[in-house]
């Protein structure tokens, strides 16, 4: 895990959908899980007793301990969440929209963490049309950011806790989950494997229904003191 700790900062803009109004938002410290949620450690919640909905013990689509965990809805990750907590006795939940936008960027402004153009050996994600391999073990593609966090850009789009919002018009300015909007859609970020290199910039922003189970969707999560 990472602790975070910069009191504010200044989110930029989706370079695809020009999102406005630009904001300054306000972090209350928390920790990030460095490497996205493995198929293993999925499997071991999966295990735990029942909070409010069944678990799919393997749902992933390419099977493989070390690689991360997909084809788990909203609703799934919030399940993981909440079984994780209970049986640690920390607050475990999805990271909000603002707080993966800074742990991702780890104080850069450029489109990826590592600058403005993404290759290969930089990031999972869909070269081409024809060139779909698969998710690579967590942390085994590419360089950490600052913070020492991989996969922020490819290998697996990551959910956020917030509701989806068209723009940030009236968003909070403490970095706090976004609730209202469409409740039934939330936020994804970092693209994936699956997607093409726009995709996976820090500032983009996708919509996908609270019910979604896809290839290239999984997680990581927050732990906060409270």
């Amino acid at each position: 895990m990472f602790r975070a700790q910069e009191a504010a900062r200044s989110l930029s803009l989706d370079p695809i959908e020009t999102m406005q109004p630009q904001r300054l938002v306000s972090l209350v410290s928390f920790f990030i899980s460095r490497f996205e949620i493995t198929q293993a450690q999925w499997q071991t919640v999966a295990s735990l007793p029942r909070v409010e909905r069944e678990l799919t013990r393997n749902p992933s689509y390419i099977k493989g301990d070390q690689l991360p965990v997909d084809q788990v809805s909203w609703e799934d990750t919030s399940e993981f969440c909440k079984r994780l907590s209970r049986s640690t006795g920390r607050r475990y939940r999805l990271p909000t929209e603002a707080e993966w936008e800074y742990a991702c960027r780890a104080g850069t402004t450029s489109l990826f963490h590592f600058g403005d153009k993404l290759s290969p050996d930089l990031a999972n994600y869909r070269v081409s049309s024809d060139a779909m391999a698969g998710p690579s073990p967590v942390g085994s593609k590419g360089v950490a950011n600052r913070f020492g966090l991989f996969d922020m850009h490819g290998n697996v789009q990551e959910w956020c806790a917030d509701s989806w919002h068209p723009n940030y018009q009236g968003a909070p300015l403490e970095g706090r989950a976004w609730e209202g909007g469409d409740a039934k859609s939330r936020v994804l970020r970092g693209g994936a494997w699956t997607t093409d290199a726009l995709a996976c910039g820090s500032a983009v922003r996708v919509k996908g229904s609270a019910t979604l189970r896809a290839r290239g969707v999984g997680f990581r999560v927050v732990m906060t003191q409270k």
